[in-house]
């Protein structure tokens, strides 16, 4: 019986799936088309045009400004992994519209809105793989001695109060490290917790961190896709299950 549950639960799913993308509306299938086909000839200013920017890219790779930066790094975050998989697929079957998110590519590795604009790229490259790692060790030599070691920085968020580093250790193990607003990285932290985990918030990119110490709890949110208006990350402290402060916070570029 649970054998035959698990199977009705996936053709379940899976149709569910399935009805979703053949249900795109022709307006949606009209511009993802000319997008796929746009990346398929080399149109690099046709795909500049679609979109959103800034145009986020993996911390601590820099963020793409505009279309005129957007066609100088075209190559570099465009590789032939991400255009394959943007040409070969279909809307019949690898685009799908998941609410007010938008319509995303397979899993989530690219997002459109409805109006046809680009609004996220989940991918990162080999070549941005490699300048990750260069900017990660010039990074290193500005920080505070006692926050030099970790695998690879996850991003700086500012309150209106606090200045907010989160670092990944390695083997799921994160560290929050926070300053008052008005103190450098360089200065030794007010705070820092270990022991955090990452969890993730459906496919788009969106995601959080939970730090412990004691009976407080330390919530970080990172939505790069939300609602119009709403910020881009924020971060909640509790006390034994009560709120206790609740700010809105910012991601400060590299």
């Amino acid at each position: 019986m649970k054998k035959i549950k698990i199977i009705c639960l996936f053709l379940a799913v899976f149709s569910n799936n399935f009805i979703e993308s053949q249900n795109l509306k022709p307006e949606y299938k009209k511009f993802i088309e000319l997008f796929i086909e746009n990346v398929k000839n080399n149109r690099i200013e046709a795909v500049a045009d679609v979109i959103t920017y800034p145009l986020k890219r993996e911390y601590p790779v820099p963020e793409v400004k505009n279309k005129t930066e957007f066609l100088k790094r075209y190559n570099e975050i465009f590789d032939n992994i991400l255009k394959n998989e943007i040409i070969k697929s279909n809307t019949a079957n690898d685009w799908s519209e998941v609410g007010w998110r938008g319509i995303m590519l397979n899993q989530g590795t690219i997002w459109m809105d409805t109006n046809g604009k680009l609004t996220a790229i989940n991918y990162q490259s080999k070549f941005e793989e490699e300048l990750k790692k260069q900017i990660i060790g010039s990074e290193k030599i500005t920080l505070h001695a006692s926050i030099t070691k970790f695998k690879k920085p996850e991003c700086i968020l500012e309150t209106a109060k606090f200045r907010i580093r989160i670092d990944d250790l390695g083997n799921e193990n994160y560290r929050y490290a926070s300053w008052s607003i008005k103190k450098s990285m360089s200065e030794k932290p007010d705070l820092v917790l270990f022991d955090g985990k990452w969890f993730q918030d459906g496919t788009g990119g969106n995601h959080h961190f939970e730090f412990k110490k004691g009976q407080y709890v330390y919530e970080c949110y990172i939505t790069p896709l939300r609602e119009k208006g709403a910020a881009p990350a924020s971060l909640t402290i509790y006390l034994e299950n009560k709120v206790i402060l609740s700010q809105e916070a910012k991601i400060v570029p590299q």
